[in-house]
């Protein structure tokens, strides 16, 4: 299944994604490649074949979820690198229209 350079434009700028021409064409080439092995996968015969979700019989292996007592709050402020009274103090990273803002902007 080909997919073309143009689907790929569109669908870096939905991604807000800046592509060269090259990556346009190469990416291009390479989605096509994964399209066409899914059309291949949807091709093979799973009737009667059980869903499953493992390959392997297991079991959940983590420990129970059990709560208990936190850090204090003074404990954890002592490890910030910037605080303003009982707050971590951190750089902005979102600017008023909500882009990104780079580092060192003003907070």
């Amino acid at each position: 299944m080909a997919i073309s350079p143009d689907e790929v434009r569109h669908v870096a700028r939905l991604a807000r994604l800046a592509l060269d021409e090259g990556e346009v064409e190469r990416l291009a080439g390479e989605l096509g490649a994964i399209l066409e092995y899914v059309a291949q996968l949807q091709r093979v015969e799973t009737a009667g074949v059980p869903p499953t979700a493992h390959v392997l019989d297991q079991v959940n292996a983590l420990r129970e979820d059990e709560p208990g007592p936190g850090l204090e709050r003074e404990v954890l402020l002592e490890e910030a690198p910037d605080r303003e009274g009982p707050f971590w103090r951190v750089p902005r990273v979102i600017g008023e229209g909500g882009e990104n803002v780079g580092e060192g902007e003003e907070r």
